[in-house]
């Protein structure tokens, strides 16, 4: 008898689909109720998704319940990627407490305030599962914040997908649609443990921010900014300068004290002038070092990563990956869409391992959370 289960339905039919998906799930189970049901979905009509996340919620009979749609879902043995989906994760968490929540943003005189994240219980709590909305929650900033305010608890999860842009996207909490905000659950006493794992290899040499504005990097290293990067995409050995040429990506140092920089991944979105435009603030004394996508470091590592979570054989995970990875990433000989799924649960031993195929993946790097892009963020209950 199982404690965790997974399931995938795919049909045109997302209610149907999401019947299949919780079918599967449970039949690990052999009739025990979960403690917790986690559904993704994909799709193209926001009323269709909302009524297959419903279904899915109530048909689990968990105590908790939580989910968001996606631009493509995990589950099954399965990644499958814009088709409609409904992906389903159930979990039995004898002696677990879960507490869900629903964050809004509320206007507060100029400014705006996060509300609805329960009251920290510090004895128990042990990590933060956060599913939200793009276009409604301003998700770097909020977990930039709790990193500051709950130093010791580690937010994980991802960054849902609108078919239709804003106002599409769909969250669940406790079988209830919300459109916009963020949901999640305050999970303590199943000793889950969190990780991160790069999808993203550094090249050239680590530089200093010497000039920035906003989102601007005006120069590196005392040098403008754009002739910096030619020269250093210049003196890259081929193969590299062929990485490159696909996706250059900017890695922002998590730590600047840090003997080994862990780097947070963000896009090089063009340039102004002689400064590159980065999806992200940066500021004068940030060290950097650009990255290129590479599905061989992307394979070594999450191997590495999930080889240290002990007490592996039998475990549930939940998946979190960049939509820059699956078959964006992993050709055939990778598994494409699967890749990372079926890592997971291969290297775990896994029962059960779901998720999405996020727009951002959140979860700790160099003992602080925070947003990434092409990572996998994975959530792992012994």
């Amino acid at each position: 008898m199982g404690r965790f289960g997974d399931g995938l339905g795919t049909s045109s039919d997302l209610v149907l689909a999401a019947e299949q998906a919780v079918e599967q799930a449970l039949e690990p189970l052999r009739g025990r109720a979960p403690d917790l049901a986690v559904v993704f979905a994909s799709g193209a009509d926001p009323d269709d998704l909302a009524a297959a996340g419903e279904r899915a919620c109530a048909l689990t009979g968990a105590g908790a319940t939580l989910g968001c749609t996606a631009a493509g879902v995990i589950g099954g043995g399965r990644g499958v990627e814009g088709v409609a989906a409904v992906s389903v994760w159930v979990g039995v968490l004898p002696g677990a407490s879960l507490r869900t929540f629903h964050l809004e943003v509320m206007p507060t005189g100029g400014s705006a305030a996060v509300i609805g994240l329960p009251e920290r219980e510090a004895s128990t709590d042990e990590v933060a599962l956060l599913l939200a909305d793009p276009f409604s929650f301003p998700v770097d900033g909020f977990v930039s914040r709790a990193a500051e305010a709950l130093t010791d608890l580690p937010f994980l999860g991802g960054v849902a997908h609108g078919s239709t842009g804003p106002g599409s996207t769909r969250l669940w909490v406790d079988g209830r649609t919300v459109d916009r905000g963020a949901v999640g659950v305050l999970v303590g006493g199943s000793a889950a443990q969190v990780l991160v794992s790069q999808g993203c290899r550094p090249v050239g040499p680590a530089m200093t921010i010497t000039e920035a504005a906003g989102n601007v990097v005006l120069s590196l290293a005392g040098q403008p900014a754009l002739a910096r990067l030619k020269q250093v995409l210049s003196e890259l050995a081929p193969p590299d300068q062929a990485l490159a040429s696909s996706g250059l990506l900017l890695g922002v140092a998590a730590d600047e004290y840090a003997e080994d920089h862990d780097y947070l991944v963000r896009g090089i979105l063009g340039s102004e002038g002689e400064g590159l435009v980065v999806g992200d603030l940066v500021s004068v004394g940030q060290t950097v070092r650009l990255q290129v996508r590479d599905a061989d470091v992307a394979d070594r590592d999450l191997r590495s990563a999930l080889g240290r979570c002990p007490d592996r054989p039998g475990a549930g995970a939940l998946l979190f990956s960049c939509n820059g990875r699956g078959s964006t990433l992993f050709g055939p000989s990778y598994g494409g869409a699967d890749h990372d799924g079926n890592l997971v649960r291969e290297v775990l031993a896994a029962d059960a391992v779901a998720g999405f195929f996020a727009g951002g993946e959140i979860g700790p790097v160099a003992g602080r959370s925070h947003l990434h892009s092409f990572t996998a963020s994975v959530l792992v209950f012994p």
